[in-house]
């Protein structure tokens, strides 16, 4: 009985405990209780998983209002999944933060922080566990909120310019999101997602349905930061605090492909994105995100800034995935979707560490500390690799299922890409790896030591994980294929 409870329990947990964060005593008492409700978090949702891929769908009624009339939380393997993913990586964060926010962000703020965190937490679990469409617009709105606050936190004036600048284009995603739904419901008269799912095909032929999708898409997509609609994701990954920046690149674009995919797959009727423009623009802005932002990367100035022009990079291999809009194409999206979480997530932790010790992540202050900083250095090093895709590693999985994809469909152009992005990869990498360790260090710099080993801890557990995933794909590639079953049904 209790299995039912579960996701109601996830979202409702960080919700209530936000408040109650806020008002607690300056110190580390508001970083001691988030830890807590991370860490139960994640077992929630590791437990969640276990309950759907072993006994199948939770189908969980609020209120007691049976579906479609009242509000339900449906979990399948491929919310449980990215569930699993925001809560892990948050339990991962939380010790992190420690040292990190209490060298960025004034003592009397932190208790507000800790608050906004749990906040944009349970809005971006509430997304995985909803099954109604206008839910998703609800959470959506809980996580953005609390994330502009969040990303204003930065240290330096700009961070206000790119929270702002996150915020219209949030709003403008949100208000394209919500006019699409509207549509939708105009004509099915439902916002339950399998009510829909079976609602759609006899009016799917309609201008209102077709313009609705429409609208839905290009609102996903500014959230996703789909090329070129990721102009806000530079300046907020550079300039927010070193915690946002590593929980946002690991967990809000891939919420926002979580949701991409359950309304292109489950929404609509089987075989309409492949019959709509839909799966050619997504290649098409696919190819074009992984070739000129890994381009930009090469150019930037700042580690952060690079990093996060990577990660559009990223999400443009996930984007060609979906745009395949096959089985084999789908499941090197959500393997990615993993594996992605785990390498960004571990090179912003490292990056972090580097601007814990020396303030900033200009590259042109980070001449020689690779000597200095070893396990900072090695962890950049193993996790550089992965985004590359070197065998061996988590990134060569989920970019070796997308060249299987590729050829599968015949895309020779497609792996090519593939294969040019890795290449990419290892310019701006290898750009990063010959500033930190063959250049000589400054004067200035003689007497930094390692990072604590509360920030160490963290990013090689990280680390390690990439290492793993790439060796053992059981648990990552079986729960895809799963979720792929789960999404589109059969194969197609």
């Amino acid at each position: 009985m209790m299995q039912e409870h579960l996701s109601i329990f996830l979202v409702i947990l960080p919700l209530v405990a936000a408040p109650i964060v806020a008002i607690m005593p300056r110190g580390r008492y508001a970083w001691a209780f988030s830890f807590v409700v991370a860490m139960v978090c994640a077992v929630i949702a590791g437990q969640q998983l276990w309950s759907v891929t072993h006994h199948g769908v939770i189908s969980y009624a609020l209120g007691g209002w049976a579906p479609p009339w009242g509000i339900e939380y449906r979990i399948d393997s491929v919310n449980a999944f990215i569930a699993v993913i925001i809560a892990g990586i948050a339990a991962i964060t939380l010790p992190y933060a420690l040292l990190s926010v209490e060298k960025e962000i004034p003592e009397h703020k932190q208790p507000l922080f800790y608050s906004a965190f749990l906040l944009c937490f349970a809005g971006l679990l509430g997304i995985t566990q909803t099954g109604d469409i206008f839910n998703v617009f609800v959470f959506l709105e809980i996580s953005s909120l609390s994330t502009y606050a969040l990303i204003s936190m930065g240290q330096k004036r700009q961070a206000l310019t790119s929270a702002y600048q996150y915020l219209i284009m949030g709003t403008l995603g949100a208000t394209f999101f919500l006019i699409g739904v509207g549509l939708l419901y105009s004509q099915t008269g439902t916002l339950n997602m399998m009510d829909l799912a079976k609602l759609l095909p006899d009016v799917v032929g309609l201008k209102t349905v077709h313009t609705g999708f429409a609208f839905i898409l290009i609102g996903i997509a500014l959230k996703l930061a789909l090329f070129p609609l990721h102009l806000w994701l530079p300046n907020a990954y550079t300039y927010a605090p070193t915690v946002i920046t590593v929980f946002l690149a690991a967990t809000a674009t891939k919420v926002a492909v979580y949701v991409m995919l359950r309304i292109l797959f489950t929404i609509f009727p089987d075989g309409f994105v492949a019959a709509s423009p839909a799966g050619d623009l997504f290649i098409i802005l696919g190819i074009a995100g992984v070739i000129i932002a890994s381009v930009y990367a090469i150019y930037q100035t700042n580690v952060k800034r690079l990093l996060a022009y990577s990660s559009v990079a990223q999400i443009g291999y996930i984007a060609l995935g979906i745009g395949f809009a096959t089985s084999l194409g789908l499941t090197a999206s959500i393997v990615h979707l993993f594996n992605h979480a785990l390498m960004k997530g571990a090179l912003f932790m490292a990056v972090g560490a580097i601007i814990y010790r020396i303030g900033t992540s200009h590259i042109s202050e980070l001449n020689g500390l690779g000597r200095k900083m070893p396990w900072t250095f090695a962890a950049i090093i193993i996790a550089g690799l992965s985004l590359i895709g070197v065998p061996g590693t988590a990134g060569f999985i989920s970019k070796w299922y997308l060249v299987l994809a590729a050829l599968e469909q015949q895309a020779w152009f497609a792996v090519a890409i593939i294969l040019l992005g890795s290449l990419l990869a290892v310019i701006y990498i290898g750009k990063i790896v010959e500033t930190l360790y063959f250049k000589p260090a400054k004067e200035k710099q003689t007497t930094i030591q390692e990072a604590p080993i509360l920030l160490l801890a963290p990013t090689w557990l990280l680390v390690i994980a990439n290492i793993y995933f790439g060796l053992n794909t059981e648990l990552t590639v079986g729960i895809a294929e799963q979720a792929v079953q789960a999404l589109v049904g059969t194969p197609k």
